[in-house]
């Protein structure tokens, strides 16, 4: 068996996931890679000497038989989520609010949950909660989202709470624009509607916050960085964007 540390990263078949992989596999951690994109996560996994375990978080079911399947867990990468819809909350699609929830908030807690006693188990382990700028600044159209960010920031700072005199970390990034599938995902596959969101400026990409990550991960066993805020130049609150002409 590997005696090197294992990383499990959630939503790993695209975007900061897979980034995220491939930037901790470099690191020197063996990488578990979950997703529902059985083909797409096999591709990274492939890329970064990995493993893909199909998951979905929003299922019990297929949280448990994952988690059956990680063996050893010194570090858990909490990056599956997502954004659904730009609704007023007059006009809320409760069913995506719902959505949005269950993957963002719930999903958060059932991979932590069936990963902790491995983390613990470690002696020395991780949590890394991928966050969003919109868990500190809500905006119009954004109340769905909004509400389930500060939902899982709430949950990452009780964790850490709760975890105190335990041999296990945890860490919040939150991050600004990055140009992933992102905003594709949250106008349903709307190439002109997504491309928008970055024209004029220069957003941060899916290996930023890799590098991030992956930083956090390697600091000393005594060193907790409780929470980062990352966000491109160009941008300085929610919706406070430099356009160029």
């Amino acid at each position: 068996m590997s005696t090197r540390p294992v990383a499990v990263v959630t939503g790993a078949s695209s975007g900061i996931g897979a980034a995220a992989a491939k930037a901790l596999a470099k690191a020197g951690f063996d990488v578990v890679l979950g997703a529902r994109r059985a083909d797409r996560l096999a591709e990274v996994a492939a890329e970064c000497g990995g493993r893909a375990i199909a998951l979905d978080v929003t299922d019990e079911a297929s949280v448990a038989a994952f988690a059956e399947q990680v063996e050893r867990c010194d570090l858990l990468v909490n990056n599956a989520g997502g954004a659904l819809g730009l609704e007023s909350i007059a006009t809320a699609d409760l069913e995506l609010w719902q959505r949005m929830y269950d993957v963002n908030v719930l999903g958060t807690i059932r991979v932590t949950k069936a990963l902790l006693p491995k983390l613990v188990e470690s002696g020395d382990g991780q949590v890394v909660v991928i966050g969003s700028i919109a868990a500190h600044q809500p905006y119009p159209g954004g109340g769905g989202y909004n509400a389930a960010k500060h939902a899982e920031a709430a949950v990452t700072r009780v964790l850490r709470l709760e975890l105190l005199g335990q041999p296990v970390r945890v860490c919040e990034i939150d991050p600004g624009m990055v140009e992933t599938e992102f905003s594709l995902v949250r106008f349903e596959g709307d190439q002109e509607r997504a491309d928008a969101v970055y024209a004029g400026m220069t957003p941060l990409t899916a290996d930023d916050i890799a590098e991030t990550i992956a930083w956090v991960a390697t600091r000393p066993a005594h060193v907790n960085v409780d929470q980062i805020t990352i966000m491109p130049r160009d941008q300085t609150g929610a919706q406070q964007v430099h356009r160029r002409q």
